[in-house]
């Protein structure tokens, strides 16, 4: 078994690096793409019941820039526009194809729970070997009470959980949490109640991507006009990074999927030490194409390696315990000004601690 490989929730992932649900996921053909290039696990674009009305427009992408670098990405792009017929072919398709990739199903529907039932029953049995739950979809859907609409009330998420683990039958269901909302720990632990297994974190940011200053129409400009949308990329890795945090210091036994601003190994793996158990990325294969991955596993195996992690579990928030208050940091940074003032005086009760000579030599001018 591969260093890099990670068991999460029962599930054996190659590497711990996931397709995140979206475009880069958006059908079977695509997603046997993802996995000959090397994914541990691909999250399908999320799919609802073919009677869920979805009309996409065009565009429905911006960018943002700097020194002529993309550093933030935005999308006014709605759930699968596809019937869920299809998609059960697909699913099949993909895990016949791919009998050892993770193939976990995206899926949303509105507040009912026959209707949440059947979805997940359907995408289990067409082969998905795990769920996840879209609470989270900042644009569009919010508008019909679904998303990120759905996210943003606690109640809501443990009690549609409960249903979709009920209808599961033991498969893993993860919760997709909305940044969206003012604590993100208050969801991921109404999910917990409702029985998640895991939840994955952070979707997108609802934003502005800009404005055209010639004709003044927000961006992405569709006939003159535009909405807000979900904000990813590099520039949302701060949040993100906060916000698994908070998530892991807040839980326990819960899993977490970290995503957001995943464009390197260096980002994947501070995912990892902040208590992501395994990474996904969605707009940096859509700007960087599939093969992004080849440098996520040698840029973490490198890593592993030169801090001596035999396992990526070992690495796993490490850096959890460095986190504080600020009262705590300026009683830290009180103590250690002490410390140094201590070791500055010389008393006659030191002499004799160490070698005379370095007591002299600690007292004499030079």
């Amino acid at each position: 078994m591969s260093k890099l490989s990670v068991t999460v929730d029962g599930l054996t992932f190659k590497n711990p690096f996931v397709i995140g649900s979206g475009p880069p996921s958006t059908n079977a053909k695509i997603m046997c793409k993802a996995f000959e290039a090397g994914w541990g696990g691909v999250v399908a674009k999320t799919v609802s019941l073919t009677d869920t009305e979805v009309i996409n427009v065009q565009p429905r992408y911006g960018k943002l820039k700097a020194d002529k670098e993309n550093i933030g990405f935005q999308n006014i792009e709605l759930i699968s526009d596809a019937p869920f017929e299809d998609w059960e072919r697909w699913f099949r398709e993909t895990k016949d194809a791919h009998p050892d990739g993770i193939l976990i199903g995206s899926i949303m529907e509105s507040y009912e729970k026959g209707r949440w039932q059947e979805l997940a029953q359907r995408c289990l049995a067409a082969g998905c070997d795990a769920l996840e739950l879209n609470f989270s979809c900042p644009h569009g859907h919010p508008e019909t009470g679904m998303g990120a609409a759905m996210g943003q009330n606690p109640p809501m998420v443990e009690e549609v959980t409960r249903w979709v683990v009920e209808a599961a039958g033991g498969s893993p269901v993860w919760a997709k949490m909305t940044p969206n909302i003012t604590d993100i720990t208050v969801p991921a632990l109404a999910a917990q109640r409702g029985g998640a297994n895991g939840v994955s974190a952070i979707n997108t940011i609802l934003a502005c991507i800009g404005i055209n200053l010639k004709t003044l129409r927000p961006q992405p400009t569709v006939e003159g006009h535009s909405t807000f949308g979900g904000y990813s990329y590099l520039a949302v890795k701060p949040i993100a990074l906060r916000m698994v945090a908070q998530i892991a210091g807040a839980t326990e036994g819960l899993s977490i999927s970290g995503i957001g601003g995943v464009t390197c190994s260096k980002d994947a793996i501070e995912h990892i030490l902040v208590g992501a158990s395994t990474v996904q990325s969605c707009t940096g294969p859509m700007l960087q194409g599939f093969e992004m991955v080849t440098e996520l596993c040698q840029g973490l195996e490198a890593f592993m390696d030169e801090h001596g992690f035999a396992t990526v579990d070992e690495m796993r928030g490490r850096s959890l315990p460095f986190f504080t208050t600020h009262h705590h940091l300026v009683e830290l940074q009180a103590e250690a000004r002490e410390k140094k003032a201590a070791a500055k005086r010389f008393r006659d009760k030191q002499w004799g601690e160490g070698d005379i000579t370095a007591g002299t030599d600690k007292l004499t001018s030079e």
